[in-house]
């Protein structure tokens, strides 16, 4: 282990005054005893040699402070959740462990604890973080609502500390887990503030140039837009108040972010985006009048100002199923600008801004029917001033139909409850599923009957040997398990019967005999089968003796006589099939293996990026169940990468092959006199090179054009490429 972290002065003057505020804010809610016990626990890890400086080189002591700070402030938890952000330090550096922890601060402390650990542990599995899956999965696997967020309230506090990271690389990292998990969580939990800080520090950092540009825009315009606004609000203060109303009114500037997605969307500049702030009319009334004051101030408004009827939103006659309230009106205001005005109560703005009216789903992110229920028992308890202590009775029964598991590299996979070691191996290809013997659950191996839980990691075991059985279609829960199986054993039966086939005209052959396929039928229709296929198929099985059906052809060929003298059929020894010529594409090795070592896979290179032999390469599943090859450094890589990760998986070339592959190159350069011949013998000249088409377009003594060459691999593609870079008047060349 290294030295023990030496505090700065400032990290000292801050930890103090940190902790000086969080025993104010939850001093009501510390039992007898923690304050003592608690400072106990944090000078000892400080003391110890085991508490080092993260990778951004933060003081873990530090960042629990400040999550504490976050937790109290912006989410209103109190004493559990408090000590359990700054006793977490502890348990991660192994000083004590979430079960020593229940004694001497209670269980709902170990709880959430035990909660932090188990989201820890799920992390190292290395999941891709971007998929809904797994944002389902960690709020399924959290049995106290408070572990989700103090993750949100963590990661948030990591995204403030950041901004000056040396590593850039996992500064990206972290930010592209808070964009594509914590964000969604947060808007799921309706901590909208929480979750705009989120997508404008991970902004910030993804998009550095586009998060400046607006910041910079929005102050240039700070002044103006505050002028505007006052303009805008000053006539129908005057009128509110000439009515006797008890108001205020604010205007509320769009996200950074916000107003990035608008511009991409839109695909405009800064100066297209017309509502970048909206203003809203907060009234201070009784429940009873609520509505009919809100009314009362949309008349005086639209009064004032022209509405836009298309965009009137009335959530006070039939308030959305989460709750929320508010009358929402776009009017065109002062230098004919569209403005939108929200007009609610208190009450009804501390229920949207709080999040606790599920700020989420009326922003466009839709949840399943159980998840909406358990949300809101969720927020209620929050808004109950008992709330949180209900919260340690609080256990997740969100998923009950639903289970979530990992494959060996992380990749993870959503099943219905009683899917089993079969389902899954299907899952991942029909080639594993018809191979698969077992499973190696958590380090422990099963059978294929074994039934899934959330959180397991299964790693499939496969035999040559192993064969699809018609009971199998007992043992799956998914359709898609099913038509595998049942697509797989009619193959089977196909192919055993071709084999049955031919290896009864060998026997016919050993014994020079002719077969005469009317002779065959006869004799099938004889010995009963209304089916060809069923006859060969008791033969593959074993069922019917080849030699008897011989002898019985020979009778039937024979008029049914007995057959004596020469005409006695000898038993031959036993045919041995030579069957290297009906497995010649299995001894060739394939050109690229799939996953962990997987052959055999069907696959097609990708067109939007032609990978050839030496390309670093990535498989793609496509919905289809089908493998796209694609370039690791493909236009469309990061993409795929962020929306569909877990539909990723690994591939490398395993052997050369016979192929040759086509590329695209594109050329720039001077357009003199007879550039272009000198290219196409350049490529004519090539062995093993084949020049496919050719396209150039000329402009103000410049010409560019793409050249599409077949080829065997990046070595001569990277050969051709110097080449074709020497021709006088070539300014670029490079492979599309």
């Amino acid at each position: 282990m290294g030295d023990k972290i030496d505090f700065t002065t400032q990290e000292k003057d801050t930890s103090m005054t940190l902790y000086n505020l969080l025993r104010k804010e939850i001093a009501t809610s510390l039992k007898e005893g923690d304050e003592e016990k608690m400072r106990q626990k944090i000078t000892w890890l400080i003391e110890s040699k085991e508490l080092q400086r993260d990778v951004f080189g933060l003081n873990p002591v530090m960042l629990a402070f400040q999550t504490a700070k976050l937790i109290v402030e912006e989410i209103g938890l109190k004493r559990d959740a408090v000590l359990a952000v700054l006793l977490n330090p502890c348990v991660e550096c192994g000083l004590i462990t979430p079960e020593e922890t229940e004694k001497e601060f209670g269980t709902a402390v170990f709880r959430i604890l035990r909660g932090l650990k188990r989201i820890k542990e799920l992390y190292l599995k290395n999941p891709v973080i971007e998929t809904e899956n797994f944002r389902n999965l960690l709020l399924s696997f959290a049995e106290d609502m408070r572990v989700i967020l103090i993750m949100i309230a963590d990661r948030v506090n990591l995204m403030r500390q950041i901004r000056d990271a040396q590593d850039k690389e996992l500064q990206r990292e972290v930010s592209e887990e808070a964009i594509y998990l914590y964000a969604p969580l947060a808007h799921k939990l309706g901590l909208y503030k929480l979750k705009s800080e989120l997508e404008d520090l991970s902004l910030k950092y993804l998009e550095h140039d586009a998060y400046y540009y607006i910041r910079e825009k929005l102050n240039e315009t700070k002044e103006k837009r505050d002028a505007y606004i006052a303009d805008f609000i000053k006539p129908i203060s005057d009128k509110l108040k000439e009515a006797g109303m008890s108001f205020h009114i604010k205007g509320r500037t769009k996200s950074i972010h916000s107003i990035w997605q608008k511009m991409k969307k839109q695909q405009c500049d800064f100066e297209g985006v017309y509502d970048l702030f909206a203003i809203r009319v907060i009234l201070d009334s009784p429940l009873e009048k609520e509505k009919m004051l809100c009314w009362q101030v949309y008349s005086i408004v639209t009064d004032m100002y022209q509405p836009n009827p298309k965009r009137l939103r009335d959530w006070l006659s039939v308030p959305k199923s989460n709750g929320y309230e508010s009358l929402h009106i776009t009017v065109l205001g002062p230098e004919k600008k569209w403005v939108e005005v929200q007009i609610r109560t208190e009450r009804m703005d501390e229920v949207a801004e709080r999040g606790v009216a599920a700020h989420w789903r009326y922003k466009g992110i839709k949840g399943e029917s159980g998840l909406d229920e358990w949300l809101t028992n969720v927020r209620k308890m929050l808004e109950t001033s008992d709330g949180v202590e209900a919260m340690d009775q609080f256990k997740m029964d969100l998923y009950e139909d639903e289970v979530f598991v990992f494959t060996p590299k992380g990749d993870l996979y959503k099943f219905p409850k009683g899917a089993t070691v079969l389902d899954f191996a299907y899952h991942i290809h029909s080639k594993i599923g018809n191979a698969c013997t077992g499973a190696r659950i958590n380090n422990r191996v099963v059978t294929i009957r074994q039934q899934l839980r959330s959180g397991d990691q299964v790693e499939i075991i496969t035999s040559t040997n192993q064969k699809p059985r018609q009971e199998w279609l007992n043992i799956v829960k998914t359709s898609r398990a099913k038509s595998k199986i049942r697509l797989a054993l009619k193959e089977t039966q196909v192919k055993e019967g071709l084999f049955a086939k031919e290896m009864l005209e060998r026997k016919f052959k050993n014994r020079k005999l002719e077969l005469e396929d009317s002779t065959m039928q006869h004799l099938i229709k004889k010995l009963g089968f209304k089916e060809v296929s069923d006859f060969y198929k008791q033969i593959a099985d074993g069922l019917l003796d080849v030699n008897s059906v011989i002898d019985k052809y020979v009778e039937i060929q024979q008029g049914e006589q007995p057959v004596t003298g020469n005409n006695v059929a000898q038993t031959a020894a036993d045919f041995v099939l030579d069957n290297t010529h009906l497995h010649q594409d299995a001894i060739q090795s394939d050109v690229l293996v799939i996953d962990r070592n997987l052959k055999g896979v069907d696959y097609q290179l990708a067109r939007c990026c032609q990978p050839i032999y030496g390309d670093k390469v990535f498989g793609f599943v496509t919905v289809t169940g089908g493998i796209k090859i694609h370039r690791e450094d493909c236009p469309n890589a990061p993409e795929m990468r962020k929306r569909f990760g877990y539909r990723i998986v690994k591939a490398k070339w395993s052997g050369k092959g016979a192929s040759q592959y086509t590329i695209t190159l594109r050329v720039i350069g001077n357009d003199d006199i007879g550039i272009v011949n000198n290219l196409t013998n350049i490529i004519s000249r090539e062995e093993k090179l084949v020049l496919r088409g050719i396209n150039i377009d000329s402009h103000d003594g410049l010409f560019s054009g793409s050249l599409v060459v077949m080829l065997d691999d990046t070595t001569r593609l990277e050969a051709l490429i110097k080449k074709l870079r020497t021709v006088k008047g070539v300014k670029q060349v490079e492979r599309i």
